[in-house]
């Protein structure tokens, strides 16, 4: 397995990856498939704010996962939170792919001077709760009916980890 940055050229693997999720589960509360123009502008946005899009390659090239964050909130005070997200190829689950792109995801947040990471997972999804919990983050809150997905509603379970943030933040 080989860890990069994704960039653009990753920008079809990654979003047949989204479009799967989308498609088949209730990962990302999103009722169509992501577009190449939808893409540009998230990678557009990732680029501009130096957010990370770290991925996990196969021996053969082939992108097996890859995770994200981006502001938890567009609001100034929130400058230290972010919220991530992890997504792994249905071809490359239960191999302990999706830990091993959180703890990078910490790594990142640590070291760009985060002081919080945010998980919004749906609540049935115990696999990702259990995954958020062994990495030492903890449930903050619930929110009921938040999304209607395949004919039911669905709820969010947030989690949280504290990170060591910046030394000295400041309120600009």
């Amino acid at each position: 397995m080989t860890w990069i940055d994704c960039g653009r050229e990753h920008s079809e693997a990654i979003r047949a990856i989204f479009n799967e999720a989308i498609v088949n589960s209730t990962a990302l509360y999103d009722y169509q498939p992501r577009t190449p123009e939808i893409m540009d502008a998230w990678f557009a946005t990732k680029e501009a704010k130096n957010l990370p899009v770290i991925g996990a390659l196969d021996e053969n090239g082939v992108l097996m996962g890859f995770g994200s964050y981006g502001p938890f909130r567009p609001h100034a005070a929130y400058k230290y939170s972010v919220e991530h997200s992890i997504y792994v190829d249905a071809r490359f689950r239960g191999r302990g792919l999706g830990k091993q792109l959180l703890l990078r995801l910490i790594e990142r947040a640590t070291a760009q001077g985060y002081h919080m990471m945010i998980g919004v997972i749906d609540a049935e999804n115990a696999t990702s709760i259990a995954l958020h919990a062994k990495a030492g983050f903890e449930p903050c809150g619930s929110i009921r009916h938040a999304g209607y997905k395949f004919g039911r509603w669905l709820d969010l379970a947030l989690y949280q980890l504290v990170l060591p943030g910046p030394e000295h933040p400041v309120e600009v």
